[in-house]
């Protein structure tokens, strides 16, 4: 039994919720949730998830990389889930940094949209590579939520989509849905460089065009939204 809490119906309800401080142009994207020093924290705590996972063991070896003391860990009142949602939002704005994506080369044919998408989000996949073991860790719903709504927003935006019509909501929701899918088939795939995964997404994407046919009615489209923000829910081990 899907407890109340994590039912479809509360999922997809934060979700748009979330979706409505959507990111263009005219409404640019609102500032990072850390302060300066948290940031400074977190980002050298960064580099011990691998070994110690995402654990107030990490967030204290951080400040004291830092050069803050131990009691600064109390800056931080969702404990060891910051070191989470650090990672996702820094993996996130680091989309932007892919300049091979998003500018083709003078002598380049420009990329369209949906390669961009992908690519996109296989960047952001292998964002996963170095802690993706210790995914299955400590997790906050609404805030995991709230991201995987900003990252497929975040990626349409950054591969240049600019439409906003009835579509808008659909194509987010299916991105959302297939990141989800994927990012739980990960956490179990032993290949070199993840092909089974590339291979898993490119499937999904595949199936894109036909899902985006069947997902004309906002009944629909509850149900994709919910079942992707349960597969990130699954993907980090929550059972439901």
């Amino acid at each position: 039994m899907i407890p109340r809490s994590l039912s479809p119906r509360s999922i997809s309800t934060e979700l748009r919720l979330r979706q409505r401080f959507y990111h263009s142009y005219d409404h640019p994207p609102h500032p990072g949730p850390f302060t300066p020093t948290e940031t400074a924290i977190l980002s050298a705590a960064i580099p011990h998830i691998p070994s110690h996972g995402f654990t107030h063991t990490a967030l204290a070896l951080g400040a004291k990389d830092a050069g803050f003391i131990d009691a600064s860990t109390n800056l931080f009142p969702s404990g060891a889930f910051s070191l989470v949602h650090y990672h996702l939002v820094a993996q996130r704005l680091a989309l932007a940094n892919h300049k091979h994506i998003l500018h083709s080369a003078p002598d380049q044919k420009p990329l369209g949209i949906r390669t961009k998408t992908k690519l996109l989000l296989w960047e952001r996949l292998m964002g996963n590579r170095k802690i993706i073991h210790r995914w299955q860790e400590p997790t906050n719903i609404p805030t995991s939520i709230a991201e995987l709504t900003s990252l497929s927003d975040e990626i349409w935006f950054l591969a240049g989509d600019t439409d906003v019509d009835v579509n808008w909501y659909t194509k987010r929701t299916i991105l959302s849905s297939i990141y989800g899918a994927t990012e739980l088939y990960m956490t179990t795939d032993k290949s070199p460089d993840y092909t089974d995964t590339k291979e898993f997404l490119d499937r999904r994407f595949r199936d894109f065009t036909v899902v985006g046919k069947l997902a004309e009615s906002t009944f629909q489209w509850v149900g994709f939204t919910a079942h992707a923000g349960i597969n990130v829910l699954r993907s980090k081990g929550i059972r439901i």
